[in-house]
């Protein structure tokens, strides 16, 4: 085989791997998706992810690691797209990740975080204010 050819394809193939540098989502995705984090960070609620509870902050950093992860390689194109894609269930395990705020009862991060999404949306504001 021709040396140069092999080449090319070996260099071809290492490029497959290498991350993606795609487009941002929209300035309204990634403004929402900040709020979302922000309101995670803040919420004070305890979040459980395979088998671990976690505080906010720590969920925070995990969900926008998440999200940049995905963003990257152009996966977020919509802030329900955050929510199913990063902030619903591990992507090792496939288990889903759990909120408990105060006495409140367990819930989906999923249903939790649309909920937050739903109210801000519509009155501009969270409907559980977060911890100070």
């Amino acid at each position: 085989m021709n040396m140069r050819w092999v080449t090319g394809w070996l260099l071809m193939l290492g490029l497959l791997w290498l991350p993606v540098a795609g487009a941002e989502p929209p300035a309204s995705v990634q403004a929402e998706v900040n709020l979302l984090l922000g309101f995670v960070a803040g919420s004070g609620c305890a979040f459980y992810r395979n088998g671990t509870w976690h505080d906010s902050k720590e969920a925070q950093t995990h969900l926008r690691e998440k999200y940049q992860w995905l963003a990257a390689r152009n996966l977020i194109n919509s802030t329900e797209d955050f929510i199913e894609r990063a902030a619903t269930k591990s992507s090792f395990t496939g288990l889903a990740y759990r909120v408990k705020c105060n006495v409140g009862p367990t819930i989906t991060s999923n249903q939790w975080l649309r909920d937050e999404l739903t109210f801000l949306r519509t009155d501009g504001h969270f409907k559980i204010a977060p911890v100070k």
